[in-house]
């Protein structure tokens, strides 16, 4: 991952830096707030808390000692999103891939996730990955606006299964 900030345009108080082990209390309430606002109704509710409930501080702790590729966006003093990225987990004509991009409900709208997504295509590109995936739940209209409007257009599809219940997935792809 490339060192340092990625200064956000037009927002004097807002940076893209790579995440810390201090981040992890700020990150276990990023995904709890934008998990539960963006798949409530979507994921059964069971499923959703399970996952929710794993992502804990010490969760987020381990994985920041694994070396992972995590971006926060700080706005001031508060984490208001996270990216990971990385090589692509399905061999195939695109080699990266972003994870997972989530915002605290609160700044999305405001182009803080445009400037997380533009810092890991970066990071991507320096990394000598050609081309980007990004799935999402195509249901989840507002991850699906989100790509399409930064210009990702649909290459396949999967499923997410909970229980008994299919959920329909999209991939996204950038050249």
């Amino acid at each position: 991952m490339t060192p340092g900030h990625f200064a956000v345009r037009d927002r004097p108080h807002c940076d893209v830096r790579a995440a810390s082990c201090e981040d992890a209390e700020s990150l276990s309430e990023v995904f709890r707030a934008s998990w539960t606002n963006a798949y409530l109704g979507l994921i059964p509710h069971p499923y959703l808390d399970n996952i929710i409930s794993r992502r804990t501080p010490d969760w987020w702790r381990c994985a920041l000692q694994a070396d992972s590729k995590l971006l926060v966006v700080q706005v001031g003093n508060d984490v208001a999103g996270y990216a990971t990225f990385g090589k692509a987990r399905v061999r195939g004509e695109y080699e990266g891939e972003i994870y997972e991009l989530y915002m605290l409900p609160t700044y999305q709208g405001l182009g803080f996730g445009e400037a997380l997504f533009e810092a890991c295509r970066h990071n991507i590109d320096r990394a000598g990955l050609s081309g980007l995936v990004v799935w999402a739940l195509a249901d989840n209209s507002a991850a699906s606006d989100f790509y399409w409007r930064r210009g990702g257009r649909p290459v396949g599809q999967g499923f997410e299964c909970f229980g008994r219940l299919r959920l329909k997935k999209v991939a996204y792809a950038w050249d």
